[in-house]
């Protein structure tokens, strides 16, 4: 049976003492964590490898993190995104949902908090593609049903 392949995440911020907890917080639940401290080392990043979810900061000294996560999304389409800040109000929040945000978490980020959304948003991914494969598998019984319908008929 083949190994499950850990899940990859991005944390991007640049506050090295929360890159640091962070990535202590989800390599310790078995997840594979990779940090950037700006959003072009996130792009880059983001080119040169797959990531399934990534934690990005919504203030960064080279970019807003709303308008990285449009570029993050360019490069990774399915991989969720979860907001992150330290100063939390209601603009943020809906700046963050508009910009294709999963979810939005508030610094100093709560542990136990962190990692449900995570899960919760990992658990999404897992399901949607799931159900891709489901669809891509039924449209090729499909296709071939027809396909030896066909045959028959000529």
């Amino acid at each position: 049976m083949m190994e499950k392949q850990k899940k990859r995440i991005l944390v991007i911020d640049n506050d090295a003492v929360i890159l640091r907890s962070f990535k202590q917080i989800l390599q310790h639940e078995g997840y594979s964590v990779e940090t950037a401290e700006n959003g072009k080392d996130a792009i880059e990043k983001s080119f040169a490898g797959h990531y399934n979810l990534a934690l990005v900061d919504v203030r960064l000294p080279d970019f807003d993190g709303t308008k990285l996560l449009t570029q993050l999304r360019q490069t990774t389409p399915k991989m969720r995104a979860i907001i992150v800040t330290g100063f939390p109000d209601i603009t943020n929040a809906i700046s963050a949902i508009k910009g294709a945000a999963d979810d939005y978490v508030t610094k100093p980020a709560n542990p136990d908090e962190l990692l449900r959304v995570v899960r919760k948003h990992l658990q999404k991914q897992e399901e949607e593609r799931e159900y891709s494969e489901t669809k891509v598998a039924e449209y090729i019984q499909n296709r071939v049903k027809q396909l030896e319908v066909n045959d028959r008929e000529t």
